[in-house]
């Protein structure tokens, strides 16, 4: 007999799936990094550590993007011709118009993530939405010990799926 949590695993997107198997899941999925770098040399040219800055404050609570992945990130965009050097020696970078081009057939996927990052910037900045993250990454860290530690029958894992799911329709409900 299949469940509700049965259909949910096997139509979920492979990142989900990822996140399921007790990996953290990414911040930036694919190909959302360079996006986001276009996007703000598009606002003005910049150079690295203005990027680091810009999305650190983007982002909000504790992340900043490492060297390692924005310089690799600005070159790549350089070699696709999205991003030129408008400054060779403070190493300052403008969007080409082939770099606009692009910003602009990606649009939707860039308003998604601006929103993305905007939410995570108002969880962090909101006292009342802190409890209701630390409550997740609660049940997130009690379910990988759970799964990672024990040696779950079928019907231990249908109860767990059965309570998260009675959670989901309470919090619903509210």
């Amino acid at each position: 007999m299949k469940h509700a949590s049965d259909h949910y695993f096997e139509h979920a997107p492979a990142s989900e799936m990822s996140q399921r198997s007790g990996r953290r899941g990414r911040l930036f999925e694919a190909g959302r990094m360079k996006l986001l770098v276009l996007y703000l040399i598009q606002q003005s040219p910049k150079h690295g550590y203005e990027i680091i800055k810009e999305i650190s404050d983007l982002v909000g609570g504790d992340y900043s993007p490492s060297a390692g992945t924005i310089y690799p990130t600005l070159t790549t965009l350089e070699d696709m011709n999205f991003i030129a050097l408008l400054d060779a020696e403070r190493k300052q970078y403008q969007v080409t118009e082939e770099g606009k081009v692009y910003l602009t057939q990606q649009q939707d996927m860039l308003n998604a993530l601006l929103e993305k990052l905007r939410f995570r910037r108002e969880i962090h900045g909101n006292d009342q939405l802190i409890d209701i993250h630390r409550a997740m990454e609660n049940l997130k860290t009690a379910l990988r010990l759970k799964l990672n530690v024990a040696d779950l029958n079928s019907q231990q894992i249908h109860q767990i799926a059965e309570k998260i799911d009675q959670a989901a329709v309470e919090i619903g409900r509210l």
